[in-house]
């Protein structure tokens, strides 16, 4: 037993979509303890997936989106601290250091630090014109300089890259997008899907050159001028846009000697391998029940899904929780009943159905599920259209549904998959099949 007597106090590390969401749901279920957040940002916590599309769209002033009216921390007496990052973690006594010298107690420390986009290693990449794009710093910088440019170059076709490209050819400018891979998206969507996408985008009027790398950038007096692709092929620019994915912020979790692998190592209640520490969001590597192997999700839905399955987990888990207190934790899933790196389904561990989004100009895509290699797909509406969902089969089960412009096969999707509901192939097939009606069914009992 740990005898150190601290205060009742749950730190959040990031106040990102799972930040907020943890503060706003401990709140919610009756947590009356003290709160403390940490934002490296000086901005009011905003949400992030606007800065790629609307947020960059012309003839307005862009004013970024809060994930919660400004009144909230001192609403739900939350002690929010701006500005400041958390350098190190004292494990033993239970103590978060701030680069401003604060020492800060706690009684659980939960880790929302989310992801860094990757950074491309290249002669040139640090020439001036070459953005990244995860912070309202950085939209903002992006939204001021497309002003007054008219090529751009994008370096990688997945959700970021592809959304900006929309955003930038929507301005009239001439958009080319890089993608080493032979496919856009390809490690989240079918073959089919990133076909349809890659036309689409064409359509658009972006260059799209797949099998392309970056190999360099150009300069004049220290400003981008030109992409070199790995063909050898030089793109004249204005401007550079980075999007080749991203790496969790692990370092403060590995500096304190907890499991890191691929994100911060937690268990189906979002716990790491130290019992007063959890982990969620962007930076978290969980037992995936859908994907049947640990996975880390990049998506709103898994940081707000798992900051509220988390929260359940933290006031189950407190001295003289009585039963039925509304926190939804079955008590199977009490935190530290099991390890990390268990799998958590048969304990009530962390479940949620994965589901995401892109908007990429007239394009809504709408994904319930995992797409795995190897799926078999089936297709139903006309992508001729732009009205289509591609249905994915696993063993003759079905595993997840990406949708274009067709948001009740979404809202279906996500009913059938939760529910475990089963659909035939020949179903999902069939225009005349009441997707819609059958989804809302309630799953036979054994």
């Amino acid at each position: 037993m740990n005898a150190i007597t601290t205060p009742d106090n749950v730190v959040v590390v990031g106040n990102g979509q799972a930040g907020i969401q943890l503060v706003d749901s401990l709140r919610k279920e009756g947590y009356t303890g003290a709160i403390t957040l940490i934002g490296e940002e000086t901005h009011h916590p905003y949400q992030r997936p606007p800065l790629s599309k609307d947020y960059l769209a012309a003839g307005k002033d862009p004013v970024p989106l809060p994930l919660r009216p400004e009144k909230f921390f001192t609403t739900h007496d939350v002690d929010a601290r701006l500005g400041v990052r958390v350098t190190s973690i004292d494990r033993t006594a239970r103590t978060a250091t701030l680069d401003d010298g604060t020492t800060l107690a706690y009684s659980t420390l939960v880790l929302a630090t989310g992801a860094a986009n990757r950074e491309l290693a290249v002669p040139g990449a640090d020439l001036a014109g070459i953005h990244g794009l995860r912070t309202l710093t950085d939209a903002q910088a992006l939204h001021a300089r497309l002003d007054t440019v008219r090529s751009v170059v994008v370096i990688g076709a997945g959700f970021i890259g592809l959304e900006f490209a929309a955003a930038a050819r929507a301005r009239g400018l001439d958009v080319t997008v890089l993608e080493y891979a032979d496919r856009p998206m390809g490690r989240a969507l079918t073959p089919v899907m990133s076909g349809f996408f890659a036309d689409a985008h064409g359509r658009l009027g972006v260059t799209l050159r797949l099998g392309e790398g970056i190999a360099s950038f150009d300069g004049d007096n220290g400003h981008v001028t030109a992409a070199v692709s790995t063909t050898g092929h030089r793109y004249p620019t204005d401007l550079v846009l980075v999007g080749v994915g991203v790496t969790p912020r692990t370092e403060l979790a590995a500096a304190a000697g907890l499991d890191v692998d691929n994100g911060i190592v937690v268990d189906g209640s979002l716990r790491t391998s130290d019992p007063n520490i959890y982990a969620l969001g962007d930076c978290a590597s969980f037992p995936n029940t859908h994907a049947g192997t640990r996975t880390r999700l990049e998506s709103v839905q898994n940081a707000t899904d798992q900051a509220r399955h988390a929260a359940a987990a933290i006031l189950a888990s407190r001295p003289g929780k009585e039963p039925g207190s509304g926190t939804g934790v079955e008590s199977g899933s009490m935190p530290g009943s099991e390890p990390a790196g268990g799998t958590g389904a048969e304990l009530g561990g962390y479940a949620d159905l994965p589901w995401f989004w892109s908007n990429q100009g007239p394009l809504r895509l709408q994904i319930a599920g995992l797409v795995a290699p190897g799926d078999q797909t089936v297709l139903r509406g006309n992508p001729a259209e732009e009205k289509f969902s591609v249905f994915c089969f696993r063993n003759g089960t079905l595993t997840a549904v990406e949708s274009v412009n067709q948001p009740a096969d979404h809202m279906a999707a996500r009913r059938l998959l939760a529910a475990g509901l089963p659909l035939t192939p020949e179903q999902a097939a069939d225009p005349d099949f009441d997707l819609k009606a059958y989804s809302k069914q309630q799953p036979a009992t054994v």
